[in-house]
C-alpha cells in the first residue's frame, strides 16, 4: 500500500479539486484521507454517507465544582491567560481561553477545580459517491490540535485500506507548513505539490518544499493555471528542474473547471476539456512513479 499525500504552499491553488478528480480516476483502488481538518471541503465534490463516526478528544480544560468553590480568587489571580472572570458572583472557565495548563487546579485550595479531556471534534468513515472509502473530520470553533486529528484520521484511512486491500491511501493535506501539513507528511511515500504561476504561488512552493526535503519524499508538481502567468510558470520549471522535483503537468486555465465545481463535479468528469485529459495522465505517472 502506497500513501500519496497532495500539499500546497497556499491555500486556492486548486489543491482539493486536483485531489478529488485524481480520487475519482482512482476509486476503485484506494481509501481517501481528507487532513484539512481545519478547513474541510473534499466532501463538497464526494458527497459522503458516514459509515461510521467517533469523537475526537485532544488536550484538557479546567472547570470548577462550584458548590465546592469558597470563592478566595487564587485561580483568577494565577491565570496568566485571563481565562477565569467573576462573574454573576462566582468565578468561571472560559474554554476559549483555557489552554489546559492545570496550574489552577495545583493552588486551589480546596479540590474545587478538575482537568477534563475536551472534546474537540469528531471524525467519519464514509462511503463517496463513487464508491470508494473516505475518512474525513471536522474540528471544534476554535478548538487546536489539529495536526493530531490528521494523524488520527490517516492512521484511520490506512487501518480502511488495508482491510479493503486497496493500493493507495490518497491524502488531501492543509495548506501551509503548519503542524497538521507535517502530520500529513509523515509516512508519505510520494507527495503531489500544487501550485500556481504568481510571486506567492512560487514562494510558497519553494517554502513547502523545504518541508518536504527534510521528510526526504520524492514529489513531484502540479502547476494549475500555468498559462496565466509564462514568466513566473518558467520560474516554476527551473526550480522543479533544480530540485530534481517530478513536473508532472502543466493545467491551462478553463472555465470548465468551475462549471463542474459548480455542478458538484470533479473536472475530469467533464468532457471535451484538456484539464480532464491532462490529469488523467497525471494519475497515470502518478502511479508509474510509484512503481504500480
Amino acid at each position: 500500500m502506497k500513501e500519496i499525500v497532495v500539499i500546497s504552499g497556499k491555500g486556492g491553488t486548486g489543491k482539493t479539486s486536483i485531489t478529488a478528480s485524481l480520487a475519482y480516476l482512482g476509486a476503485d483502488s484506494m481509501v481517501i484521507a481528507d487532513c484539512d481538518v481545519d478547513a474541510a471541503d473534499m466532501h463538497l465534490l464526494m458527497r459522503p454517507e458516514a459509515v461510521s463516526s467517533e469523537g475526537f478528544t485532544s488536550g484538557v480544560l479546567a472547570v470548577i465544582d462550584q458548590s465546592r468553590c469558597i470563592g478566595c480568587g487564587r485561580c483568577a489571580q494565577a491565570c496568566r491567560y485571563d481565562a477565569i472572570p467573576y462573574r454573576d458572583g462566582q468565578y468561571t472557565v472560559t474554554p476559549l481561553d483555557c489552554e489546559g495548563c492545570g496550574y489552577c487546579a495545583r493552588i486551589c485550595p480546596v479540590g474545587a477545580i478538575s482537568m477534563v479531556d475536551q472534546l474537540v471534534g469528531e471524525w467519519y468513515l464514509s462511503t463517496t459517491r463513487t464508491g470508494a472509502s473516505m475518512v474525513h473530520a471536522r474540528l471544534g470553533i476554535g478548538a487546536e490540535n489539529s495536526g493530531k486529528l490528521v494523524a488520527k484520521v490517516k492512521n484511520e484511512a490506512k487501518q480502511a485500506a488495508q482491510e479493503q486491500g486497496k493500493q493507495y491511501v490518497l491524502v488531501d493535506g492543509s495548506p501551509g507548513i503548519g503542524c497538521p501539513v507535517v502530520s500529513s507528511l509523515s509516512g508519505a511515500d510520494f507527495v503531489v505539490l500544487v501550485t500556481e504561476p504568481t510571486v506567492s504561488g512560487l514562494h510558497d512552493l519553494q517554502r513547502v518544499y523545504q518541508l518536504v526535503k527534510r521528510f526526504q519524499i520524492p514529489a513531484g508538481c502540479i502547476i494549475n493555471k500555468a498559462d496565466l502567468n509564462g514568466e513566473v510558470a518558467a520560474q516554476i520549471h527551473d526550480f522543479l528542474k533544480n530540485e530534481q522535483i517530478v513536473h508532472i503537468a502543466d493545467l491551462p486555465y478553463d472555465e470548465a473547471f468551475t462549471r463542474a465545481m459548480l455542478e458538484g463535479k470533479t473536472i475530469v468528469e467533464v468532457s471535451d476539456n484538456p484539464i480532464g485529459e491532462a490529469l488523467s495522465d497525471s494519475w497515470l505517472q502518478i502511479q508509474t512513479i510509484l512503481g504500480e
